[in-house]
């Protein structure tokens, strides 16, 4: 059987794994020393690959926060790692371990480990967003990520809202007005907190909003939350519902499945996915 690397780069840690059909046999984390960046980290993310690599190792796929030339694999202005403005990360892993490499940005690396491993196994057309400090987004259509120009499409969370954008309503900045965080809110709502549940019922409205760009602009057949907000699922998924109930198109959202990733290490999983 064919095995698989797939590698989550983040602003802390460089989280690589091992796969092995659709298992994860072999994890590990080190220290992205983003604060030196450049060579350093570069060396780091041959270290974590050098350690998973295998005999029967055939891919590796790499999700960088940043926007990517996925083509070229060249990766750009990658967030809080210095001098990660312009890396050519495809060419450089190729030359270094003689096999295919695959990149992406880690929001489309969260669809397509959806849709290999996960609750997007059942869906040709959707659409997985991540709900953390930002909001990320990659869109599946006819089982394949969207080709597009410069890997854009699916950034909903920088579309123009009220004062703002949508990642300002919709990601964890929203909690941070009411100097809490979306962990503490769902804590108290849990409680019968009344505050926390008005604040997770205004929550649940901006969410709709969100959803609402996103059928209108793919209509898609499900949409799959993910990312660390996505653990209320439970408190804000009800008025959400309720806040679509005016949509102009009633059969589309009568039709859209809503969910929550049951995935665990979907940043090394979805990575691993950019394979297929």
């Amino acid at each position: 059987m064919n095995y698989l690397i797939g590698v989550d780069i983040g602003g802390t840690t460089i989280k690589g794994g091992l796969i092995k059909g659709k298992d994860l046999i072999r994890q590990i984390v080190r220290d992205t020393k983003a604060s030196e960046g450049g060579e350093t980290t570069l060396n780091v993310l041959k270290d974590v690959i050098r350690q998973l690599t295998t005999v029967d190792t055939t891919a590796i796929g790499i999700g960088v926060p940043s926007v990517v030339d996925s083509e070229q694999g060249i990766v750009y202005h990658v967030q809080n790692i210095r001098n990660w403005d312009e890396v050519h990360l495809k060419s450089i892993l190729k030359k270094e371990f003689d096999l295919p490499v695959y990149i992406n940005n880690d929001a489309n690396c969260f669809a397509m480990g959806e849709r290999i491993y996960g609750l997007g196994q059942d869906y040709e057309n959707f659409v997985g967003i991540t709900l953390g400090t930002g909001v990320g987004g990659g869109i599946i259509q006819k089982g394949q990520l969207l080709a597009d120009a410069n890997c854009g499409s699916g950034e909903f969370g920088e579309m123009p809202y009220l004062d703002g954008k949508l990642e300002e309503y919709c990601g964890s900045f929203f909690f941070s007005k009411y100097n809490s965080t979306g962990y503490e809110i769902m804590q108290r709502v849990e409680t019968g907190d009344k505050e926390a549940t008005e604040i997770m019922n205004e929550y649940s409205m901006h969410l709709a909003v969100l959803v609402k760009m996103i059928v209108l602009s793919v209509d898609p057949q499900a949409i799959i939350f993910g990312g660390a907000i996505s653990k209320s699922f439970h408190l804000f998924e009800m008025k959400m519902v309720e806040n679509l109930k005016d949509f102009p198109f009633p059969n589309s959202i009568r039709k859209l499945k809503i969910l929550r990733s049951q995935l665990q290490d979907i940043g090394i999983l979805g990575a691993s996915a950019l394979c297929y």
